[in-house]
């Protein structure tokens, strides 16, 4: 596997740290015949209830349930949870154990097992490796779950920090200095917490989901 797989300590702090400093990192999911890989260029921060104040657009935010548990353990374990009944959306743990929050990761560059990726997402894996054929493949949280094969029965709780689990986030030696950092996507307009800046990507990557011309504020990689 490329690059080195990053230790649970990466994952042990506040989201609001973790989601910038994941980009630029791999996702990796191996199956039995190839190794899926993808670039983060877009992650998602949500706080736990912990939190002044608590993040009223996390799943945490009335304290830990059957469906969240996982996010209430330890930091750099997979959290999946699915909308509309059929899609899903990967999320890694973060803080200490019983300090809820996570990052949601909602965009990937294609790097490699891009014809497997293909397949998976219904697309015909021979068709010329335009930008916008593979924009389609892992651009937004939902169709890079669908790339990945990533399900909440079959990921949800993975370690994504341990050798021998099949979801991985690793270290090829891509470091950023420099996040667009902007509102999340899709929060209630009636959420108090809508335009809290907790949305970091790539600034310029054509892979970010949403309008070519991402508007924010550039912050520094801490």
């Amino acid at each position: 596997m490329p690059g080195r797989l990053l230790p649970r300590k990466f994952f042990e702090t506040r989201p609001e740290w973790v989601a910038p400093r994941l980009l630029g990192k791999l996702l990796v999911q191996q199956t039995d015949s190839t190794a899926m890989v993808g670039r983060i260029v877009e992650a998602e921060a949500y706080l736990g209830p912990h939190n002044d104040p608590p993040d009223p657009a996390a799943h945490s935010h009335r304290g830990p349930t059957p469906r969240n548990l996982v996010l209430f353990g330890l930091p750099g374990h997979a959290y999946v949870y699915s909308i509309y009944g059929k899609y899903f959306c990967l999320n890694i743990s973060c803080e200490i154990e019983g300090q809820a929050g996570c990052v949601l990761l909602r965009a990937l560059e294609p790097v490699s097992g891009i014809e497997q990726m293909a397949v998976n997402r219904g697309l015909p894996p021979d068709l010329e490796r335009s930008e916008a054929f593979l924009r389609q493949l892992t651009t937004g949280p939902s169709r890079l779950c669908l790339a990945l094969g990533v399900a909440r029965a079959s990921h949800n709780g993975l370690d994504v920090t341990s050798a021998g689990s099949p979801l991985q986030v690793r270290d090829d030696g891509s470091a950023l200095t420099e996040a667009m950092a902007t509102p999340r996507i899709g929060i209630n307009p009636m959420n108090e917490a809508l335009e809290w800046p907790l949305r970091f990507a790539v600034p310029g990557n054509r892979f970010v989901s949403g309008p070519k011309n991402l508007k924010g504020k550039r912050v520094p990689v801490p």
